[in-house]
Parts: C-alpha cells; sequence; structure tokens
C-alpha cells in the first residue's frame, strides 16, 4: 500500500510539474518560428501593432519622450495607449493599470471614467464605434484581462485590432454584436467588460 501511493504521489508531482513548465513555456517563450518579438504585424490609422510572442512574455516599459508612460512593450496595454496618444494627443491621468482595470465597475455606463478620462459604457447598453477602447476581464489563463480598439463597426458585428492576443492568433478578430428589443446592444463575448470612447 505505501509503494502504491507513493506512486501516484511522484505520477501527481511530476504531472503538475509538466503543466506549469508547459503553462510559462507558453505564455513566456516565442513558439511561433515564423515571428520574432518585435515584429509589426499590423498598423491601424497609422499605429503599428507588434508581435509579442506569448501573452505574458515582457521586453521593458516603453516610455514616450516627454516622460508618459504607454506601458510594457508590446502588451495589450501598450498598443491602445500608443494608439490614443499617437492619434488624439490623450494622456490618461492614470498610466499605470493592467488591462482589465480600465474599465471601473464602480462608474455608472455613459459616465466619465476619471482614472482614463474617457466615457466609460457596460457591455450591454449603446452600440460601440470605432476608436473605442474594448475592455475584456480576466480569465482562467489571463488574470491581467485584455484590451484592444475597436477597427470597424457594423449591425451585426464588431472587428478589432490587439496586440499580443498569444504567438498564433491574429490581430484583427471578429465578434458578434446583437441588439435587443429594447435598443441595447451586447458585444457576444462574455468576458467583456465595456468600452472606454474619446468624449
Amino acid at each position: 500500500m505505501f509503494f502504491k501511493n507513493k506512486k501516484i504521489v511522484i505520477f501527481t508531482t511530476l504531472s503538475l510539474l509538466l503543466v506549469v513548465i508547459g503553462y510559462v513555456t507558453a505564455t513566456k517563450a516565442n513558439l511561433n518560428p515564423n515571428k520574432q518579438i518585435g515584429d509589426i504585424v499590423d498598423n491601424f490609422n497609422g499605429v503599428n501593432v507588434y508581435y509579442n510572442g506569448g501573452v505574458g512574455h515582457v521586453e521593458g516599459r516603453n516610455i514616450t519622450t516627454d516622460g508618459y508612460n504607454l506601458g510594457l512593450k508590446y502588451q495589450c496595454v501598450e498598443f491602445i495607449k500608443s494608439y490614443y496618444y499617437q492619434r488624439f494627443q490623450h494622456k490618461m491621468p492614470d498610466s499605470y493599470g493592467h488591462a482589465k482595470s480600465f474599465f471601473n465597475p464602480s462608474i455608472a455606463s455613459g459616465t466619465l471614467n476619471p482614472q482614463r478620462n474617457l466615457m466609460q459604457f457596460t457591455n450591454g447598453t449603446v452600440k460601440p464605434q470605432v476608436e473605442d477602447i474594448l475592455v475584456f476581464d480576466s480569465t482562467l489563463t489571463n488574470r491581467y484581462g485584455h484590451v484592444a480598439i475597436v477597427s470597424k463597426v457594423t449591425e451585426n458585428s464588431i472587428e478589432i485590432v490587439q496586440q499580443n492576443p498569444g504567438p498564433f492568433s491574429s490581430s484583427r478578430e471578429t465578434i458578434l454584436l446583437k441588439k435587443a428589443n429594447n435598443g441595447s446592444w451586447t458585444i457576444e463575448k462574455p468576458n467583456i467588460l465595456g468600452f472606454l470612447r474619446r468624449s
């Protein structure tokens, strides 16, 4: 009995170790042999989107010449802040925070988010617009959440442009959009918190 239990403990320990090693490798390493970290993979309205490899890879902080923090290089936050900085000369009062922290659940939909100096809308209220910042909540595999820019809006879908979606994912993604009978609009993805917009 002792040897049987010992084998189970060893097998379980080795299995967990392999899972941890696999997770760290998948999120930190560049598993795509066709791209190098820092490669330009897309461009939206003159703002480049860069390849980051694994979603957890960190290259260092990107600071503008006037001292504004754009975020960690090649992460999703860096792209949306670079986009708003280059397109609109917009500087967020709070220049730090993980992606999911861009949405403040204590703020009423349609009012100002003072940390970002942008209007905040909860998913399931108004229709998103091109150049809104879409904010995703955390998931089991990504505790920091995600942010992207809305690049196209139709009557039944939106397209987003994003940085750091993973080593084999596209910088563009189409997500279904649904209008309810009461006139409200819902982006049909379960972890979308809402979006931010210039006033």
